[in-house]
């Protein structure tokens, strides 16, 4: 086995822990783990259509259907028509559902304690360099595209000489650490394929601390 082939089993693994928490956590709540992640998205991003949600969570549309269907017939989810095309519905969850994909969405203590002992320029470091392997594969098509701060309109990598707060967000006004970077940002707005190429050329170019 070769680097790589140890950092993917490394990371194998801790894929493991958080799909054995889900299973538990989405049978505790009566719903499948692709009800569960359903729930999760609406309530994190909001209303969405069925095609957004199976390409957002990688799976088939019919999957997505049967898993929204039966989030319909327990009363977590509605359909309602979409102000943008009448031909279309949007789905919307509602409160009940909201408190449960809170529930749902609660990381295993065991995971954040053994984050917790790395220190605030180790978690830096490490936010950074999975901001450049999910990037590498969604440029793959191997997941979506997810909402980073280096795909962002408002970031500016490397704006500042402070090495603990060297970036600066234009949408909050302030500078801050490679610790604080986002991987699933509420506010991003995704940049031009131009204005992406130069802000990765300028993140990806300074090497992790």
């Amino acid at each position: 086995m070769d680097t790589r082939d140890h950092i993917v089993t490394g990371l194998a693994k801790i894929g493991q822990l958080l799909r054995t928490h889900g299973w538990r956590r989405a049978e505790a709540a009566g719903v499948t783990p692709t009800q569960a992640q359903i729930l999760v998205h609406l309530a994190r991003r909001g209303p969405a259509r069925v095609g957004a949600l199976a390409e957002e969570l990688g799976v088939t549309q019919p999957t997505a259907s049967d898993a929204v269907a039966a989030l319909m017939r327990k009363g977590h989810v509605e359909k309602r028509p979409d102000p943008r095309d009448g031909r279309a519905a949007m789905l919307h969850a509602g409160d009940e559902a909201r408190r449960l994909a809170a529930a749902l969405e609660v990381w295993p203590d065991a995971l954040l304690e053994a984050v917790g002992e790395l220190d605030e320029m180790e978690q830096g470091a490490l936010l950074k360099l999975l901001t450049k392997t999910i990037r590498a594969l969604q440029m793959r098509g191997a997941i979506p595209v997810q909402r980073l701060c280096a795909t962002c309109v408002y970031f500016r990598p490397y704006r500042h000489s402070d090495a603990a707060a060297p970036h600066h967000c234009a949408f909050v006004d302030a500078a801050f650490g490679d610790a604080a970077l986002r991987l699933d940002c509420g506010d991003h707005v995704e940049a031009d394929a131009s204005a992406r190429r130069e802000t990765w050329s300028r993140f990806a170019g300074a090497s992790v601390q």
